[in-house]
């Protein structure tokens, strides 16, 4: 079932942190943004106050992405964070002297120390914690925090975001090809999920990601797409959900740290499996295929008993 349009009413931060990001990103390529050197690190830390979701808003989202909203009562999930991480993180990067229509989402590590009450305002900052720049691209480390008066760090989420820079250091013919990730002969399958062709558009709705690449063929056929791709945390948040539906009896508290690489674009529509092995898990069209996303969770010890 699509999601409702009526969504989009709850995402004006994000859909106004994309247009200052497009904004800036022409502005680069045209030329008239002003040539910026590197920042100190740690960077300044912005925060904000996130006033309590609707709960029509959680519901939706949280089918969407394979949970069970009865098993949510009274909390948000984790990894709903970017629906007001995104927009606050974006502050970290102004004035970065990269090309910010480059920039690729490299994965995440969640860490979950708190369940985040879903009818109190949370408190949230974000921090630019390191850049990783080798020539041929930059990876940019961001610190975003979420929490209570009780939990002030209830869910901390590192983020990695990619920017390809097309320069490069040292020999490029002796350096050998890095093979693709793959989902181990071995692992096993938890689910099997079928996403439509509209999973970016409805994953957008509900979280504001408008990005063109997620919802409009042309723009991702543009990129060198076939079409549209999945955004990073969709497939993040569905296979969180789907290890705590499958693995961890439905527990919503159970899972203590979930970090994850995204290696390969997963372009819609597609129909692939989550796949663990010990504390592994992988996302992938079959044991032995290409990966889209790489991790591995922690869980909290069992209560006694």
């Amino acid at each position: 079932m699509a999601v409702s349009s009526k969504h989009v009413l709850q995402q004006g931060p994000v859909i106004a942190t994309l247009a200052s990001v497009a904004a800036t990103a022409i502005r680069q390529r045209m030329g008239w943004a002003a040539p910026a050197g590197m920042p100190e690190l740690p960077g300044p830390e912005f925060t904000t106050i996130v006033e309590p979701r609707p709960p029509e808003l959680l519901r939706a989202y949280i089918k969407h992405v394979g949970g069970d909203p009865m098993a949510y009562r009274g909390q948000v999930p984790a990894h709903f964070f970017p629906q007001w991480g995104f927009p606050l993180g974006s502050r970290t990067l102004q004035g970065l002297p990269y090309p910010l229509f480059k920039v690729l989402n490299g994965g995440c590590r969640l860490e979950i120390s708190a369940p985040l009450p879903a009818t109190e305002a949370l408190h949230a900052r974000a921090r630019l914690e390191d850049i990783d720049d080798d020539g041929r691209r930059a990876v940019i480390h961001q610190r975003v925090v979420t929490g209570t008066s009780a939990h002030p760090e209830a869910v901390v989420g590192h983020l990695y975001a990619i920017i390809a820079l097309g320069g490069g250091k040292g020999d490029k013919k002796g350096s050998g090809k890095r093979e693709p990730a793959r989902v181990p002969q071995d692992a096993e399958e938890l689910q099997r999920w079928r996403l439509g062709a509209d999973a970016g558009l409805d994953f957008a709705k509900l979280t504001g990601d408008f990005n063109p690449v997620h919802w409009v063929p042309p723009y991702a056929r543009a990129f060198g797409f076939r079409n549209t791709i999945l955004h990073g945390f969709s497939t993040m948040a569905r296979a969180m959900e789907g290890l705590q539906r499958t693995l961890l009896a439905g527990s919503v508290r159970a899972i203590r740290v979930l970090d994850v690489k995204f290696t390969k674009p997963l372009v819609l529509p597609a129909k692939v499996g989550l796949y663990v092995k010990g504390e592994s898990l992988w996302v992938g069209d079959a044991p032995g295929g290409p990966a889209y996303l790489v991790g591995t969770f922690q869980t909290n010890p069992l209560p006694n008993g």
